[in-house]
Order: structure tokens, then sequence, then C-alpha cells
């Protein structure tokens, strides 16, 4: 897209979100729950007037918004900030160089195209809100900027896929999904040396036995084991008289395993559903 095509729809977008939300200003704007259509075009008036200082000033304004703008009449802020948005687009060139918040792109350009993007989103935003028909996105600024996400990667994890939607996992969605089982007992001993590194273990504690009992958990199970265990100790030493070092037991961790376990049982009772298997396609 050409800047001229910018600045069009830009202005298309501008005019239909100040049309929508005449009559509309209380109404709730369900994209942003938080917001009155009021808020919602106050907003959209401020951003335009932030660039405006920013393409003025060369940074950041200081002190952004002034505190006038909260009682300021939403759609003569609006109003306002498009125009001395559009006056101060007119009076540069695209290539000149103005402050962003994008490094590789320092141009009067950048915010052209970005201001149109900001607008036909929150024009909807006020559609929505105003419970009014959504006018269609050109099919030239509904595209534009994809070529930016080619490069982002969209990762999650859960430990209930029974509950995951099947639409996350059809092609186009997440791709590629990996099931990452329950430690071994090798790597259950290794995650409880790492957990107890720092603790006061005492001479007698046997890690490779916990290891052994502890079948089936994750990491962060094995974790609240040596945290509980040392919690254990530390009310055993309140209770003494003297000034014996405190130590964890082996006992220690032996009713900390326990108590995890018992823990463990109960919230897969609460939760359990036949469980859905997936794999790398």
């Amino acid at each position: 897209m050409d800047y001229s095509r910018f600045l069009a729809c830009l202005e298309a977008d501008f005019l239909r979100m100040r049309d929508v939300v005449d009559g509309h200003l209380a109404a709730r704007v369900p994209t942003c729950p938080d917001w009155t259509v009021a808020d919602l075009t106050r907003h959209v008036g401020e951003v335009y007037l932030h660039k405006v200082e920013m393409m003025r000033q060369g940074k950041h304004p200081d002190g952004w918004p002034p505190a006038a703008f909260k009682e300021a009449e939403p759609v003569g802020l609006l109003t306002r900030g498009y125009g001395e948005l559009v006056a101060e687009f007119a009076a540069r060139n695209p290539t000149d160089a103005t402050k962003t918040w994008y490094d590789p792109d320092q141009t009067v350009g950048f915010w052209i195209r970005r201001m149109a993007q900001e607008t036909v989103i929150h024009r909807i935003d006020a559609e929505l809100g105003a419970g009014t028909p959504v006018a269609p996105v050109p099919d030239d600024l509904a595209i534009d900027g994809i070529d930016e996400l080619r490069d982002v990667f969209v990762m999650a994890a859960t430990n209930r896929v029974d509950q995951v939607d099947p639409a996350l996992l059809r092609p186009g969605r997440f791709d590629r999904v990996f099931e990452v089982p329950s430690p071994d007992r090798t790597t259950r001993a290794q995650i409880l040396a790492i957990q107890s590194a720092r603790l006061p273990l005492g001479p007698g504690v046997d890690l490779d036995s916990i290891a052994d009992s502890t079948a089936g958990f994750v990491g962060a199970e094995l974790a609240a084991i040596c945290r509980e265990a040392g919690r254990i100790a530390l009310r055993r030493a309140a209770a003494q008289t003297g000034d014996a070092p405190i130590l964890i037991e082996q006992a220690d961790l032996v009713i900390a395993a326990d108590q995890v376990g018992r823990g463990r049982s109960v919230r897969s009772q609460q939760h359990a559903r036949p469980r859905k298997r997936f794999w790398c396609p």
C-alpha cells in the first residue's frame, strides 16, 4: 500500500467511528471490557495527539497524557486529534525522520501506516460497543503487515491435555504438539539433588530412595517435597532446646513425599477425565 492509500483508509475509518459513537458513549465495549465507548473514543483522540507531539518534538512527550484529557468531551477530542494528525502528515514527507517506537523505521511514514491500522481496529471496537453492523475492512489494509509476523512463533503448555480445544490442533493453529512425560527415576534423582542443593541435609539422607518412591511425580512436585521437608525440620527445631544445627533428616523427606503424594491423589480424583494423547505429526 502506498501512503495515500493509508491516509484514505485512515480518513474513512475516522469518519465511520465518529458517526458510530454518536449517541452510544455510555455503552460498554465488549472487546475492551473496562471501557465505555466514551473511553475508547477519548483514547483514540489521545493516540492521535500523542503522535502529533512525537513528530513535533522528536521524542516521546513528557507527562502524557495531559490531565485535561480526562475531562475532555470524547468526540471533540477525537475530532481535534484527527485534524491535528492529518495536518502534521500533510506538512511532512513520509520519508522525513521522526521518533517512533520501532527502531528499524524512524519515519513519518511509519506513523501514517500505524494510525491507519490503529483506527480500523478501534473503529470495529466502537461498532461492537454501539451495537451497529461492522463495516468491512478493505482487503489491502487487512493483509498489510502480515510479513511482520513471519518470525512469530506461538507456544503454549498445559498439564490438562484432556481439556485442550480440538480446534487449536487443526492445521494452521498449533501445528506441532509435543508430549513431555513425567521424569524417570534417574531424572527425579537429579531434580531432587538440584532442589536440595542449598538445603542443610543430614548425613543419613538418601535422595535415591526418595526418587524410587516418587514414580509419576513431576519436577514441581519434587521441588515441593524439598520445601516441605525444610519446613518440617524447622518445626522440629523450634520445638527443641539448645543450639543444635537444623538438619533435614531422611524421615522429613519421607513425610514430605507422602504429603505431596496425598495432595496429588486428591487433585487427580477431582480432575479425573479420559486422557487424550497428542503427538508431533
